[in-house]
């Protein structure tokens, strides 16, 4: 009888006995029929393989977070102006548009912190280029305005960051950086153009040299070679690539291009940075890790701020409200001048144009290249002053400087400018970028 009894431990399950071991199904038996040894080769294997993507999700994350602490800790706050602003709100004029926001924009030629290459360090600073950013409050289009460094303004009574007071004074603008810093340079821009300011940004020159150089250089074209031994730049004519030093060194000659004019260096700043900027949308670098960190650590470590934008959080932000910006939504402009009636090296404002760009700005209103006024202002012929030459931009410093003067070909198309004496002419062959 013994003989007789199956051995069920011992035979396979047949296909209608069902399992035998509900622990071992038929695909995890080996080809003899005994139970696999992969499952436990298995389950080590997809426990290893989930430690592994969680170690490489946490890396990736720890990563990521350190990146974002070095491009926030780039950032540097500049206290002395918020109080200063503090001191002085009851003087500033009100937000109008709230949505809307207005940045001054102020690059630096310091000459320490490692910019002693650039000129002598004389323990001072001056707003090399002061821009006047405006950003719609639907985010839709932007105006960036320049501010000529020797435009003669009235400067109020600041306080220097050691207590020192300075007197108001009738002056050139960019004293007012050199003398009280960033926050007595807002006030005189407040004070001009009845625009409050939301922000704003210093930018000094080893962050210029080094975004040009994270983004491979920023192609131009020359009509004719440059060699200015102040600005530390030789160029050949032609079509070419420039690095950061080089670029710094194009967009600060003066005296060796063209009529030797701050506003015409103005000009060139303008159409670099607007060439930048397109080069920067179109070749790729937001799309490329490793370019945008090289890009945004070079920019944040240039960038001295208001609290209001001392955080990577808060510039992301802002940039990301401009997402749905047309290309050809941001225009650059020069403020309406003319040379000084008392002095030709020097610029004054030409009215009614800039008290209508800066109420057109201030009320969020689409800005007219001209101010609404074709007449020349004939100022310059009443005082006995030397009749203007022709504007670097073809524009209506040849009539005396009437109108805000557009960057042509860029970001405002020369069939959109204004008829009359204010309107630009672009630049063709003799212009700095090539088309």
């Amino acid at each position: 009888m013994d003989s007789t009894v199956t051995d069920t431990a011992a035979t396979p399950a047949g296909p209608e006995d069902g399992p035998a071991d509900s622990g071992h199904s038929e695909q995890n038996r080996t080809e003899d029929g005994e139970p696999g040894a992969d499952i436990p080769k298995r389950r080590r294997w997809l426990r290893w393989t989930a430690l592994g993507a969680a170690a490489a999700v946490l890396a990736a994350a720890g990563t990521a977070w350190s990146f974002y602490q070095r491009l926030d800790g780039n950032i540097r706050t500049d206290a002395d102006t918020s109080r200063e602003l503090e001191e002085h709100a009851a003087d500033r004029p009100a937000s109008v548009v709230r949505e809307a926001v207005n940045i001054l924009v102020i690059g630096s030629d310091n000459r320490g912190d490692g910019n002693g290459k650039y000129g002598r360090d004389s323990g001072t600073q001056r707003s090399d280029t002061t821009i006047l950013l405006h950003l719609a409050a639907d985010r839709k289009s932007g105006t960036a305005v320049s501010i000529p460094r020797d435009l003669m303004v009235e400067i109020p009574e600041c306080t220097t960051s050691d207590g020192t007071t300075i007197a108001p004074r009738f002056a050139q603008f960019n004293w007012a950086f050199q003398f009280a810093g960033a926050g007595c340079t807002i006030r005189t821009v407040e004070q001009m153009t009845g625009i409050r300011m939301d922000h704003h940004a210093i930018v000094d020159f080893s962050g210029f040299t080094e975004m040009v150089d994270a983004i491979g250089g920023v192609e131009i074209c020359l009509a004719e070679p440059v060699d200015d031994s102040e600005a530390h730049v030789e160029l050949p004519a032609g079509r070419q690539t420039l690095n950061g030093e080089e670029a710094l060194g194009y967009v600060r000659a003066r005296y060796s291009l063209g009529d030797g004019t701050d506003t015409e260096r103005m000009v060139r700043q303008q159409q670099f940075l607007a060439t930048m900027l397109r080069q920067i949308r179109e070749d790729g670098t937001l799309r490329n890790p490793s370019e945008l960190f090289s890009l945004l650590d070079a920019a944040t470590s240039s960038l001295t701020t208001d609290p209001g934008l001392a955080s990577l959080k808060s510039l992301y932000d802002l940039a990301d409200s401009l997402r749905g910006m047309p290309e050809d939504g941001m225009r650059f402009l020069t403020v309406p001048r003319q040379p000084y009636r008392l002095n030709a090296n020097r610029d004054e404002l030409v009215q009614p144009d800039a008290s209508l760009l800066f109420e057109e700005l201030k009320n969020d209103r689409p800005v007219t290249a001209g101010g609404g006024r074709d007449e020349e202002p004939g100022a310059a012929e009443s005082t006995g002053a030397p009749e203007p030459t022709g504007s670097p931009t073809g524009g209506s410093a040849g009539a005396g400087g009437s109108g805000a003067t557009p960057l042509a070909g860029l970001s405002t198309p020369a069939a959109s400018a204004p008829a009359g004496p204010a309107s630009p002419t672009p630049q063709a062959e003799n212009g700095p970028l090539c088309e």
